[in-house]
């Protein structure tokens, strides 16, 4: 159990941007306790400034006088000064220092803390190790812990990589903080301050290597300007013990190094990418390795040559060899398929491909798997692949980015959902086979092994957008580190790094991280039918009729009465079968399945009963409602947080908290009017379809405003909203107010469109109780819509309003661009209705 220093106080915290992350080293309040507790010394074991030891004591210095508001003295090379931080290698140490014998075996990049005493050891089985250990001694401080401790850790695996899906145009591939960092106008960016910035926050999570270019790579990547920029890249990373890897479009030897082939057994296509590698070694001595896409989603790859994708992979690997170099293998390869065919089943794709040639792939070769076998839906069963590469290095792939949860306009708190696979036992020949202990290498003896994130981080000071998901960030690192570690835990460290030691803070955002992913899980897509958003645009807001009648494999398979993919093998497409037997067994019985994945294993009636005694339809329902509802509750609690915040991040998070008050709203409405109008079967509780306390805009009054049908129907309330007649016309909407009089909360769902920022306001007789305009593209990190749908639906609200029956309520529409200033409707909420 941590002992914990007690503060006297807490303070207020200064307004802050975002860019230190956790790495705030904010002060303690008791900064003359502070002070005599910690060292007076710090001795350096290495003076090479682009050394991960010399950056550890400069980090030190600089977090001890910001915590403790204490200087250190920077010692280099010499064990004599007494009071002393002492960080270095276990080799450096004993050399200069003399042994300790209780330091037990570590792995590579593992290190010692030892704080007990009047010295303090920091000690790597490496110089990274021993950052990573600066920054766990710095992190203990910080959340005022000066409890007295001597432990060793090592990761779990090797490979804690990050991948960056940053084009060389300097756009990010679902990234929603901004451009990137790394890229712009087709070369590498010339100031990369930011670049040393990320490294240090990697640095201080334990991630040692990120993959810089989208995995949907551009060649021109390969050019001589470009070498020598990733060049400058890996020097700013280095100092951090961070790597750089890329990502290689495979038909490169023929696109842009000028063959008329790229078949991976072509000694001419051999020799290019040999010649290449070394050309990158060259620039980048340290270089971690390749992340290859191939044959999937339209990239190229072997097996138009009809090689195989083994193949394809060890052809790169084998370039690597002399290096040390790692090939990262996306198992993300898959057909697309003919709906009408009822066996077909994208979800088999990853073990059709990739079982057959277990053993094939050369030792630096991993396959890197996504957690589910679609793509990063907000639940889906363990991929079976894990369980079917007995003889091949596997890593899991993991997404910080929020592309199908949120998009970081929505809290979700995401180790959650990973630990639901990382945890989960898949039970190969009936022995314990945890997922975590597959992809670290442990179950089947694999040298290599880990995780990799897709966090595609950008220029915005938040580095993700918002604020809050950089708690995914911090946790994905922790759970690279230690696959076993708890997600409250995690968050509850982040929060106490991110926003001081206050306890409510603590407590409140711990409650709102932990309840995001369920409430997210509950409004988007329940019952295993996967994130119900549309998959062909902007993969954000609802639209569940995209997910069929396409050849991507979503399916839903909904109908009027029934709904759910059969992938059993007695009548369905014989996923379940792709699991050990003890697996397969659970998910082929209905009976056995659990209710959470039973849409995603079963073909059912609406009317089926659940575990919980629910049918299908009637779950839908209320979950979508409960989801809703708690999403309403995180504006709240966080607005129970003002003073105790500063005000620029408090501004920040309740911005974007109330977004998704009205955006869960939206969603609730959109799943729930869609199986509605599907099943017509009514909500027991009759609240779907009934809205008594909404104002449709189409019923009011219009001058220069017509009404506008919105597609897909289910994005506006009654499928109707309002437009401006032309581009250039003020649009009136006007209403006589016929509830009772009181104080409400005037809720005015809109519709924000990329390409304009019109101008709205709302008035009771001639009193303007607000207005607003649509520049959500500007302040929220979501990928904006250019038509009127589940993506730019949006909701604003006029708190405390006083109004009497009979009032007159207008709204004025003023168009921009292309945006029409559109309106859906306009509630009025008494105190507690949620609408």
């Amino acid at each position: 159990m941590r002992a914990f220093f007690l503060l006297a106080s807490l303070g207020f915290v200064a307004a802050e941007n975002g860019l230190d992350g956790w790495l705030r080293y904010a002060p303690l309040p008791c900064t003359t306790q502070c002070h005599s507790k910690v060292p007076a010394n710090i001795v350096v074991l290495n003076a090479t400034e682009t050394s991960p030891i010399y950056v550890a004591g400069t980090e030190l210095q600089t977090g001890l006088k910001s915590i403790c508001g204490s200087h250190a003295e920077l010692i280099h090379g010499q064990c004599k000064a007494s009071s002393s931080v002492v960080v270095g290698t276990i080799e450096q140490y004993r050399k200069t220092c003399g042994n300790l014998s209780e330091i037990p075996e570590l792995e590579e990049d593992g290190f010692w803390l030892s704080t007990k005493g009047n010295d303090v050891q920091i000690l790597g089985s490496n110089d990274r190790g021993a950052l990573y250990g600066a920054f766990e001694y710095l992190s203990m401080l910080a959340q005022g812990n000066f409890s007295e401790v001597a432990y060793a850790t090592s990761p779990s695996a090797p490979i804690r990589w990050v991948n960056q899906w940053d084009n060389l145009d300097g756009s990010i591939e679902r990234g929603y903080g901004g451009p990137s960092i790394f890229f712009k106008n087709g070369t590498v960016v010339e100031d990369l301050t930011r670049v040393k910035q990320y490294g240090r926050l990697l640095a201080s999570i334990r991630i040692n290597a990120v993959v810089v270019n989208n995995v949907n790579a551009n060649a021109s990547l390969l050019s001589s300007e470009n070498l020598k920029g990733l060049g400058r890249i890996a020097d700013a990373f280095r100092p951090y013990g961070v790597k750089v890897g890329i990502s290689l479009n495979f038909a490169s030897p023929e696109t842009f190094g000028g063959l008329d082939t790229y078949d991976p057994l072509n000694s001419s296509v051999i020799k290019w990418w040999s010649n290449i590698t070394d050309q990158l070694y060259q620039n980048v001595p340290d270089m971690a390795g390749y992340l290859v896409k191939g044959d999937s989603e339209g990239q190229p790859g072997p097996e138009i040559y009809n090689r195989t994708l083994a193949q394809g992979a060890n052809l790169f690997a084998k370039a690597l060899q002399p290096y040390g170099g790692i090939v990262m293998f996306r198992a993300f390869v898959y057909n697309q398929l003919n709906e009408s065919d009822w066996k077909a089943d994208r979800a088999k794709a990853a073990v059709d491909f990739f079982k057959p040639l277990d053993g094939e792939f050369e030792e630096n070769v991993v396959i890197q798997i996504k957690y589910g076998p679609i793509d990063f839906q907000v639940r889906e069963p363990t991929s079976p692949l894990f369980a079917n590469l007995l003889n091949t290095n596997t890593a899991i792939e993991l997404e910080v980015t929020q592309e199908y949860l949120g998009q970081q306009s929505h809290l979700v708190y995401l180790p959650p959902l990973w630990k639901t696979v990382l945890d989960f036992d898949l039970r190969v020949d009936h022995k314990p086979s945890l997922v975590r202990d597959i992809v670290t290498g442990k179950r089947f003896n694999r040298k290599l092994g880990g995780s990799a994130a897709v966090v595609n981080v950008g220029t915005n000071t938040t580095w993700l957008g918002s604020y809050l998901s950089m708690s995914n960030l911090y946790a994905y690192g922790r759970l690279a580190w230690n696959p076993a570690d708890d997600p409250e835990a995690m968050v509850q460290d982040w929060i106490q790094l991110t926003f001081g030691l206050d306890p409510t803070v603590l407590k409140t955002l711990t409650r709102m991280s932990m309840e995001s992913w369920p409430a997210y899980l509950n409004y988007s897509g329940n019952l295993g039918i996967q994130t119900l958003t549309d998959i062909l645009y902007t993969h954000y807001g609802p639209n569940p009729a995209t997910q069929d009648n396409n050849g991507w494999g979503q399916w839903t398979r909904a109908d009027h009465t029934t709904v759910g993919m059969d992938r059993t093998i007695s009548n369905g497409t014989g996923y379940s079968g792709q699991y050990p037997e003890e697996i397969a067994a659970m998910y082929e019985n209905i009976d056995t399945t659990p209710d959470n994945l039973c849409l995603w294993f079963h073909h059912v009636n609406w009317t089926h009963h659940l575990h919980s005694g629910k049918t299908v339809i009637q779950h839908f329902y209320d979950a979508h409602y409960s989801g809703a509802d708690t999403a309403q509750s995180f504006f709240t609690q966080w607005e129970s947080l003002k003073g105790k915040v500063d005000e620029e991040r408090y501004n920040h998070v309740r911005h974007r908290l109330d977004y998704q008050t009205g955006h869960s709203i939206v969603w609730r409405d959109a799943i729930s009017n869609f199986y509605y109008n599907m099943t017509s079967i009514p909500d027991d509780s009759k609240r779907v379809s009934h809205y008594p306390w909404r104002i449709e805009a189409e019923d009011m009054a219009l001058d220069g405003y017509k009404t506008y049908t919105v597609s897909p129907f289910e994005a506006a309330s009654r499928s109707v909203a309002i437009v401006t007649v032309s581009n250039n016309t003020v649009g009136t909407a006007t209403t006589k107010v016929d509830f009772p009089s009181g104080t409400y909360d005037l809720a005015v769902n809109y519709f924000d469109l990329y390409g304009g920022q019109s101008h709205w306001q709302i008035y009771l007789n001639d009193r303007q109780i607000g207005e607003w305009i649509g520049n959500s593209e500007d302040v929220l990190s979501h990928t904006p819509s250019i038509y009127l749908d589940g993506h730019s639906a949006i909701r604003i609200k006029f708190r405390g309003v006083t109004v009497k029956k009979g009032d007159m309520l207008k709204i004025v529409g003023k168009p921009d661009g292309v945006e029409p200033a559109p309106v859906d409707y306009v509630s009025f909420l008494p105190h507690g209705v949620v609408d």
